[in-house]
């Protein structure tokens, strides 16, 4: 049985080579008696020596595979290609820093064959690397995400996790291009479990996903899980037309009806009118905000389901049912 390693790189010469040896170490320690594997990296376009030491091992070892990127594609179209081209019963997607543990890939692939699990969530207890505003900005964008977002979020869920096959051959007939991998895996559902590690220390240099790339991948997140930012301009012009809507009838009533001694002046009156006029002009843009939702999901040309099994003989692997166009 082949399990495939598919490991996205981004200017790691020097960490390599320590994950290529990692992974050997623990495969003929634990796994070798019963499962063979494939190493893909993926050089995102690396600027250092990352492609001349992955050729090394190419011809040391027959068993590691190079995808080089004409230039830096990020490392969600990296990884999709490694899923792209794997040829294993099974995925797992690591980093090459060493920050995901190679020590429980025995356990990954364990509780995939014993337990029947279709994707396997590596989720982290903590990291010894991480900032503190790293940390706390992690725990802010998993709350929220789990308020808006229309696919269910694992909490601190990392890129370290395993793909049955089935969910391999689904994920490869998703078109989008401005992509979360973790989103879509979630998107597709299937059998899933989580486990919880606690991940190392980066082995060399410095990480490439600086704060900024940080933040550009949750809005990023944001955008591509959820409509409710597209949405939210409707939200905000509800509230307005109904606070302003009410002030206007109390002013309304106190002025010509009741003379409850509020003594609204005209100033007051005209904002309350402008409000509401705002309002009104919100709840459209909400409206058309809905239209716009179903123009991306119809853009986005996703499969109307998938079936995970089928108790007809012919469909004995999942099978996806896409739009029809007319």
């Amino acid at each position: 049985m082949l399990i495939s390693l598919i490991i996205p790189s981004y200017n790691e010469e020097k960490n390599i080579p320590l994950i290529y040896q990692a992974i050997c170490d623990e495969w003929e320690k634990n796994l070798a008696d019963k499962y063979e594997f494939e190493l893909i990296f993926v050089d995102d376009g690396s600027t250092d020596a990352s492609v001349k030491e992955i050729k090394k091992l190419v011809r040391k070892d027959e068993r590691v595979k190079l995808l080089e990127f004409s230039r830096n594609f990020g490392k969600e179209i990296a990884t999709t290609a490694g899923i792209h081209h794997c040829k294993g019963d099974a995925c797992i997607m690591m980093d090459a820093d060493l920050q995901h543990p190679v020590e429980i890939l025995p356990e990954f692939i364990r509780r995939w064959q014993e337990e029947g699990v279709e994707v396997l969530i590596g989720t982290r207890k903590s990291s010894k690397s991480d900032s503190f505003i790293k940390r706390w900005g992690g725990r802010i964008f998993y709350k929220t995400m789990r308020l808006i977002s229309d696919v269910p979020i694992v909490p601190q869920a990392t890129d370290y996790r395993l793909l049955d096959r089935q969910v391999i051959d689904a994920f490869n007939k998703l078109p989008e291009r401005n992509r979360i991998t973790r989103g879509l895996i979630d998107w597709l559902g299937f059998k899933r479990r989580l486990l919880h590690f606690e991940a190392n220390e980066r082995a060399e240099g410095t990480a490439s996903y600086s704060t900024f790339k940080l933040i550009k991948l949750a809005v990023t997140s944001v955008i591509s899980l959820s409509l409710f930012p597209l949405r939210f301009a409707g939200y905000l012009g509800g509230i307005i037309v109904g606070i302003s809507g009410i002030l206007g009838i109390v002013m309304l009533i106190d002025r010509y009806f009741a003379n409850w001694g509020y003594n609204f002046s005209g100033t007051a009156i005209l904002a309350d009118i402008i409000l509401f006029l705002i309002g009104i002009v919100l709840v459209s843009l909400g409206l058309l905000a809905f239209y716009i939702g179903h123009i991306y999901h119809e853009s986005q040309g996703r499969p109307l389901y998938i079936i995970r099994k089928s108790d007809k003989k012919q469909d004995t692997s999942s099978k996806i049912q896409t739009n029809h166009k007319f």
